[in-house]
């Protein structure tokens, strides 16, 4: 598996890089990781509506063919395109949105973070800080009271390839997420490792994202 760290890097261009991989590569081309992370940007899944983008000012809003619906990337985020062939690993999108899951709840317990899933809300959730945004507020589902998301998930898939990945939110401005509705889930709370009083830099945290998910993208039945 190859990994490649690109530093800050704009969405737009890093969007179609991965496209362009993806339509290229053929069956012995390997599976790459890539560690980035973007300057303010909202994205838009193929089944986002715009009414969950509630005041996005100046930041620019990329209607862009993953799943799901709005999120936000910015600095101080770890971001992980997961290039994955699929038909050669022995799994579909499901399981790799769990096994990229597994990745993220790992990586929070290497720094004392309980992480959690939500039962049809792909990402991975902590405790919520109490007060504001950080607490999941009125009009939230109940399936998320007590709860703020730390990680996000967008997949596509084309050709059997599977692109997009996942964003860990390290030490970030959350202020953004409070002009959307984050994944789609009205009052959802966003929360960052700095403010569960865990000092790390995104790029560092990005690494040991990126051992985990070397284990656990590898085939079927050769999970480390």
């Amino acid at each position: 598996m190859r990994v490649r760290e690109l530093g800050r890097v704009e969405y737009v261009p890093t969007w179609e890089q991965m496209k362009a991989l993806t339509a290229q590569r053929g069956p012995h081309a390997p599976d790459e990781l890539w560690l980035l992370e973007h300057p303010p940007v909202f994205t838009l899944g193929l089944a986002g509506r715009r009414e969950h983008i509630l005041d996005p000012g100046s930041i620019p809003v990329v209607a862009t063919d993953r799943g799901g619906q709005v999120t936000y990337h910015g600095p101080g985020q770890a971001v992980v395109y997961t290039l994955i062939d699929l038909r050669r690993a022995g799994y579909f999108v499901r399981e790799l949105v769990y096994r990229i899951e597994e990745s993220v709840i790992q990586t929070l317990e290497s720094y004392g973070i309980v992480g959690t899933r939500v039962s049809g809300a792909p990402g991975v959730y902590v405790a919520s800080a109490t007060g504001g945004a950080l607490d999941s507020g009125p009009g939230a589902e109940a399936r998320f009271s007590g709860k703020a998301k730390i990680a996000a998930l967008g997949i596509k898939v084309h050709r059997g390839c599977a692109y997009h990945g996942v964003a860990l939110n390290v030490a970030m401005d959350l202020a953004p997420f409070r002009a959307i509705d984050p994944c789609g889930y009205r009052g959802l709370a966003a929360l960052d490792l700095a403010t569960l009083g865990v000092a790390a830099e995104p790029f560092a945290a990005g690494r040991r994202l990126l051992e985990r998910l070397q284990a656990h993208l590898a085939p079927r039945g050769k999970i480390e």
